[in-house]
């Protein structure tokens, strides 16, 4: 090994071999390692530097196979078998190598990716480059964060359906959806599915770097909103401030014709009338005789200077008399059953609600359907 031999004496050897002190041998095996590294080799000296590197992997000082983990975590003149030995070490040195090495192949990172922990998963999130292979095992076995680096990395290849299992198996996890929103490209499905799911924040980014339609965020945005307030409303029941509910949000801009029209649906006339009242800026007195006036012009004329759209009054005339035509029988479970039948009734009209709208309310419909089942054979199960 003449060419090695130049930059190392024999009695670097002796020391890396017999050093009395992990110290010493340490300091031998970064010598050698620089030597080989930084050096050309013929084929002879590269069998030989192979079975130094050998001795080096399994001295029993973590220091000395720290040195050679560190000093060649990026040549490529580490055995594979080497490689792999020091994979298995420790962290100290295990990281450096499952970060840079070039030697492993795709199916050496898998196997580490199934059975190495989170650990070693991140360490080869971060590598300076991912096949889909690779990706493909870290999507199905990866931690969240080991995911989440591996997204972040836009030299690691991800396949459509890879990011589509990403987004299903983290979709309450924000970090991991971040790293997705901010790679530099996204396939339109998935971009389409992500804006569905991220904070505010992020659908601006998805908006202004990627292939996606502001009208798809903004009627994806105004629907979630929508729903988590009828949401609160339904938690708040009959107890809640409707006035200060209504007011707040007016104030945010949130006090829209759909969220109105799903809540008069569901049989919140008080959600109703405070809203309308909050819009046309008429005291709730007055919004409430107009709206609850036998003539036909009353509900028209309050529901004008609230600023509603024209092309859904039909709808919220049918949702008004339905309600006129129902009554709350006192009975258990009132309410929820009183809201059944609104939903069945008003569903039933011929009216121009949007599409979204009536699907959610189909939703709330099978919800409470399902509520109703569920105590009615808790009942049984009771008698039996």
């Amino acid at each position: 090994m003449a060419t090695t031999h130049s930059a190392l004496t024999q009695e670097d050897i002796r020391t890396l071999v017999r050093g009395p002190t992990p110290d010493l041998r340490a300091a031998a095996a970064y010598k050698l390692c620089r030597a080989i590294d930084g050096a050309p080799l013929s084929a002879q000296d590269r069998e030989t530097a192979a079975e130094i590197l050998r001795v080096m992997a399994t001295d029993a000082a973590e220091l000395v196979r720290r040195a050679l983990a560190v000093t060649l975590k990026a040549s490529p003149l580490v055995p594979r078998d080497v490689a792999l030995r020091l994979a298995r070490d420790v962290e100290t040195v295990s990281l450096p190598m499952l970060n840079w090495s070039p030697v492993f192949t795709d199916a050496d990172l898998v196997d580490i990716i199934r059975l190495g922990g989170p650990v070693r998963q991140l360490a080869i999130a971060r590598r300076p480059r991912l096949s889909t292979i690779v990706t493909d095992a870290m999507t199905e076995h990866g931690g969240e964060r080991a995911v989440a680096a591996a997204c972040a990395n836009d030299n690691a290849d991800f396949s459509e359906s890879a990011l589509q299992e990403v987004m299903a198996r983290f979709e309450q996890h924000e970090k991991v959806l971040a790293a997705v929103a901010y790679r530099n490209t996204l396939p339109l499905a998935v971009g389409e599915k992500l804006v569905t799911l991220v904070s505010d924040q992020l659908r601006d980014h998805l908006i202004a770097h990627h292939n996606i339609s502001p009208q798809l965020a903004l009627t994806v945005a105004a629907g979630a909103a929508e729903r988590a307030t009828m949401d609160l409303v339904d938690e708040a029941g009959r107890t809640a401030d409707v006035k200060a509910f209504c007011a707040h949000l007016a104030d945010e801009g949130r006090l829209s014709a759909s969220l109105l029209l799903r809540a008069l649906a569901q049989g919140h006339m008080t959600v109703f009338e405070w809203g309308v009242a909050e819009l046309a800026q008429v005291p709730h007195h007055r919004t409430w005789l107009m709206i609850h006036d036998a003539g036909p012009l009353g509900l028209r004329a309050i529901y004008e200077r609230a600023g509603l759209p024209a092309r859904l009054f039909p709808a919220f005339r049918a949702a008004v008399d339905t309600h006129h035509a129902m009554e709350f029988d006192g009975g258990a479970r009132d309410l929820e059953r009183f809201q059944e039948r609104m939903l069945q009734r008003f569903l039933t009209q011929p009216q121009t609600a949007a599409r979204e709208d009536v699907d959610y309310l189909l939703d709330k419909m099978d919800q409470v359907s399902q509520t109703a089942r569920a105590e009615a054979d808790a009942v049984q199960q009771a008698e039996a």
